[in-house]
């Protein structure tokens, strides 16, 4: 029976990835790891999709691809599978900063000129037939390439992104970048900072869209204007979706391939844009998603089988008789705080600046929020006196049995990403290897996450332990509260920008977009704090896993903006925040 759960996980990881594997590899599309240097020498990270008859010499089209902000290679999938199936090769880079790429924010120009010139290197690669797609940030690197190399491209799409954001301010005008398809969502939460609109759908009367576009009056979607022959070609797409939803979406997917198979020429296998597999690999990482956390909590039962870790299993031991007026109200401040202080101390932690030490601005906010609900956490404990549980401690067996834990799926994820070129992700979730040079940074958070998690996994599972309570329950109750608060977050932001085109916090899109991923990450915290307590009666083996994986996703998944190769680069996106 012990081998129950780590089994049912490791099936789901296998079963995710090999569906995710090939989804990615349909009509003999080959995916493969790429490596190349930008001109300062810092190592670039991509992925490349090949399809096949490339080995008989033939030279296909080809399209470079970046993500947005604090994202990675794997988030412009759909878009990938969807190109290579069409027959294009597609290159799918890290940007500089972000994933397996060195450097730190903005550098090199995002990475993208690199990038380019190395897709524009491969023998299999027809160089006259290139296009450029990026979403959000990954406007950078394209729009970096296309003015490094002005006649090495023949289209761009950028998808909720926009040009004279992440460059000079003259790039807004009609003649630049070449043959442009603007993709943008009508409820995109950054339509203010990309195109000077409040809303997404007021996007066709932009001034800064009809400058681009070279007209007077209002741009009419699905319109091409200009001349391709020229390069002046321009087409608006506003699919009805969110920033999120823009590389997420059949929606936001189908214009990119349509221009795509428009303006470029020789891909093997033309299809209709709305002809699209690629959200099958999207339901095998989540599988694989879902395994990992499976296998986590089995590798943890099986590791309480162990001669020197069995001294850790102990019955649980109610903290309560009852749950009290005070243990109600704890359980209802634990579930709020987070989520009602989220925002204002994520801007508060702007102020701690990268650094060496500290080189991931947006982990720094997470901190800052992680750190100051540890202090209101302690201050509520104070304040609602009740009863002092009893917990069994011990730190070397707690700490040997998280490790095993979080290392079994670090190895999990480890042998797909290099055997099947997947991940364990879905939508805006995402875990993936950490790098050899995310080590010292993830060393260095720790201690905070740890911190953290000790107070918080702690107080949770002394407000859950009442005598009586049932395990469904139990389970339930302990989701609910960690991930709750954000929960009803998220339906207050998006109720609000699904019924008036504004978020209920219209200046604060990027922070709304991470607080999506708390929802599930918290609850999954939740459900981890009482799977070990129940067989420890013991709050630090939960935590410890607990700090293990949230610094692993955020450090492997957050973008550098410190490094020691580069000055430090505020692009105006981040500075706007």
């Amino acid at each position: 029976m012990r081998y129950r759960l780590a089994a049912l996980g490791a099936i789901l990881i296998i079963a995710g990835s090999l569906l995710a594997f090939l989804v990615q590899g349909s009509g003999g599309v080959e995916v493969r790891e790429a490596r190349w240097r930008t001109a300062e020498g810092a190592v670039m990270s991509g992925l490349i999709y090949s399809p096949p008859g490339l080995e008989a010499g033939r030279r296909a089209p080809a399209v470079l691809l970046s993500h947005g902000y604090i994202n990675t290679r794997e988030m412009q999938s759909p878009f990938a599978i969807e190109l290579a199936r069409r027959g294009f090769v597609v290159l799918a880079m890290d940007m500089t900063g972000h994933g397996g790429s060195g450097g730190n924010v903005g550098a090199a120009g995002f990475g993208g000129p690199s990038a380019l010139a190395y897709l524009r290197s491969l023998p299999f690669v027809d160089a006259g037939q290139i296009g450029l797609a990026g979403h959000s940030m990954g406007g950078g690197p394209i729009l970096a390439a296309a003015r490094a190399e002005p006649d090495a491209y023949r289209a761009v799409s950028l998808v909720g992104s926009a040009p004279g954001l992440f460059g000079p301010p003259d790039e807004v005008r009609p003649d630049f970048p070449r043959n442009l398809n603007v993709v943008f969502g009508g409820l995109d939460e950054f339509s203010a900072l990309m195109w000077r609109t409040p809303k997404g759908i007021d996007l066709p009367v932009s001034e800064k869209l009809k400058a681009v576009f070279g007209v007077a009056s209002a741009v009419e979607p699905g319109r091409v204007y200009g001349d391709p022959a020229l390069g002046t070609a321009r087409r608006l797409d506003l699919p009805h979706v969110t920033h999120p939803w823009e590389h997420f979406s059949s929606g936001g997917v189908a214009p990119v391939v349509d221009w795509m198979q428009t303006r470029l020429e020789g891909e093997a296998h033309p299809l209709p844009p709305e002809n699209q597999v690629w959200f099958w690999k999207e339901i095998g990482t989540l599988v694989a998603l879902v395994g990992a956390g499976v296998l986590l909590l089995g590798v943890f039962e099986l590791a309480l089988g162990l001669p020197w870790l069995s001294a850790l299993r102990r019955a649980p031991e109610p903290a309560a008789a009852v749950r009290g007026a005070g243990g109600w109200l704890a359980l209802g401040l634990t579930a709020v705080l987070p989520a009602l202080t989220y925002l204002p101390f994520m801007k508060l932690g702007a102020l701690w600046f990268p650094s060496a030490l500290f080189p991931q601005w947006v982990q720094n906010q997470l901190l800052a929020w992680a750190l100051a609900n540890t202090v209101l956490a302690i201050l509520i404990a104070l304040l609602l006196r009740r009863g002092r549980p009893v917990f069994s401690v011990d730190i070397p067996r707690s700490l040997f049995a998280a490790g095993l834990s979080v290392g079994a799926v670090a190895l999990a994820l480890s042998a797909v990403d290099r055997l099947l070129h997947v991940d364990f992700r879905f939508w805006v979730i995402g875990f993936r290897p950490m790098t050899e040079a995310r080590w010292p940074t993830f060393l260095t958070y720790l201690p905070f996450w740890a911190l953290h998690s000790v107070i918080a996994v702690r107080g949770l599972c002394a407000l859950l332990a009442v005598d009586g309570a049932s395990r469904r329950l139990t389970y339930l109750a302990a989701a609910g509260v960690m991930g709750g608060g954000f929960l009803v977050l998220a339906i207050a932001q998006y109720a609000t920008l699904f019924t008036t085109g504004l978020l209920l916090t219209p200046t604060e899109p990027l922070n709304v977009i991470v607080a999506l991923q708390f929802i599930p990450l918290l609850s999954l915290v939740g459900v981890i704090a009482v799977f070990t307590w129940r067989r420890t009666n013991s709050y630090l083996p939960g935590a410890l896993i607990c700090a293990l994986f949230l610094c692993w996703y955020v450090t492997s998944g957050t973008a550098n903006h410190w490094s020691p190769d580069y000055p430090m680069t505020f692009p105006p996106a981040a500075e706007a925040r």
